[in-house]
């Protein structure tokens, strides 16, 4: 009897042994083709040798010195490379340990920032329904998925929630994807008046939604307008780029695809892809100049911050990027994934949108097309579809409460950036065969 806490108290897990490319490898010597890299972590597979050297080269020179007293050589030479390619105004990084630190520190700075300004007033955020932030308690106020936030909701900070930008479920049919984008992003706009233009804190957002809604990709225009409506009333905009960023979408950064620069970003799984824990929040100039000038300190910090050893991994994970010029390969082996599943899922009776980018890629499962409702959430149609999938040696990522955090199923694809047309291929077959058996189940 295992002693571990596991996600869920009844799983009966296999255990993972070894990592081989795109794939894992559990004791028994079967073998899983990694399609999601996990929760969209493993950008790099799982057996890369250019990583495992520095981290093991780190670990034997020094593996830790804490921040309060001491800097170090990997964390300064990644916030060089972060900062080199970031999105224009951004000047500084602080480094944590996952997504869910790098939104709450981001919060927190938001919030600072202001009392440093003389703007104490501030108290306010805003961030959409069917979001997902993290899951510490400030990640889950800003987020909007209704199932993860109920029981704790006594413990969380107040935060509002406007419409995302889902244009298979909110577009309507007289609208241009346009005009549908700027219906939504007007929302920003009146729930900040409602608040109090002076009253709002920052607006936070996936730039490319992840987890909960499954690949949710913005109608063109949408992040201008937003932008446009931040910038009107001061008020900051905070992307969280965990999931979809570090080239995940085809760009280093899902936000450059949108033609906007955001005040703190937060990123996290491609930025160390896997091989140690890490974060990090990107900070604009001005923001670090407030605190610079004024306290002189950010009132936050964890014991974890800058670790060398984890700061090591994910600077041979980007590096490896751009010198294997893999942003290319995300870009190909993402159209063509787009084309497999459009062929063989495209005319599915039960699958409602396919959607997304680079290798980030949605399907939603409905019950019926022609009225887009969804299954009945009793039959845990992406559970089912899950252990499907890791029967055939599938790792894909589904989840339930696609629609409003209750109802609806999808599954998300985000296989790592090194992966070849022949995988593509294996995977796209082994998923359809995989929903195919899921639903059948179900009759």
């Amino acid at each position: 009897m295992s002693h571990v806490m596991h996600r869920g108290a009844t799983s009966d897990l296999p255990e993972a042994v070894a990592g081989d490319g795109c794939y894992l490898i559990d004791r028994s010597g079967k073998r899983y083709l990694d399609a999601s890299g996990g929760a969209a972590v493993s950008c790099l597979g799982h057996s890369h040798p250019r990583v495992i050297a520095a981290v093991q080269d780190q670990v034997a020179r020094m593996a830790y010195a804490h921040t309060s007293f001491f800097t170090n050589r990997p964390m300064e030479e990644l916030a060089d490379l972060l900062i080199a390619d970031a999105p224009p105004g951004i000047d500084q990084v602080y480094v944590v340990s996952g997504g869910s630190e790098a939104i709450e520190a981001a919060l927190k700075l938001a919030r600072q920032y202001f009392v440093e300004r003389g703007q104490p007033q501030r108290r306010h955020f805003i961030a959409r329904r069917q979001s997902y932030h993290g899951n510490t308690l400030g990640a889950l106020a800003v987020g909007g998925n209704e199932w993860r936030r109920a029981q704790f909701a006594p413990l969380l900070i107040d935060a509002h929630h406007i419409s995302p930008c889902y244009a298979y479920r909110g577009k309507r049919p007289d609208e241009t994807e346009e005009a549908y984008g700027s219906r939504v992003a007007d929302e920003l706009e009146a729930k900040i008046l409602e608040l109090g233009q002076d009253t709002v804190i920052a607006f936070v957002a996936e730039t490319v939604g992840g987890a909960t809604a499954g690949v949710v990709v913005p109608a063109p225009g949408y992040f201008k307008r937003v932008r446009e409506i931040c910038d009107r009333y001061g008020v900051l905009l905070i992307l969280d780029e965990v999931m979809c960023g570090m080239g995940r979408t085809g760009s280093l950064h899902a936000c450059t695809q949108e033609g906007v620069a955001p005040d703190l970003m937060a990123i996290a799984k491609g930025l160390g892809g896997g091989y140690q824990p890490i974060g990090a929040m990107l900070i604009a100039k001005r923001i670090a100049q407030a605190v610079a000038q004024g306290s002189g300190f950010f009132q936050h910090g964890h014991t974890y911050l800058g670790h060398a050893t984890a700061c090591a991994a994910a600077l041979a994970v980007q590096r490896a990027i751009k010198d294997e010029n893999l942003l290319a390969n995300v870009q190909a082996r993402g159209a063509q994934l787009s084309q497999a599943l459009v062929e063989r899922l495209g005319n599915h009776r039960h699958v409602g949108d396919i959607r997304g980018r680079g290798l980030f890629w949605g399907i939603e499962l409905v019950k019926d097309r022609a009225t887009k409702t969804p299954f009945d959430p009793a039959l845990k149609l992406n559970a089912r579809i899950k252990r499907e999938g890791m029967a055939r040696g599938l790792m894909c990522y589904p989840m339930g409460g696609t629609v409003d955090g209750k109802q609806g199923d999808h599954v998300l694809l985000a296989p790592p950036y090194i992966v070849q047309a022949a995988e593509i291929s294996e995977a796209v077959d082994k998923l359809g065969t995989a929903i195919d058996a899921a639903i059948g189940s179900t009759a």
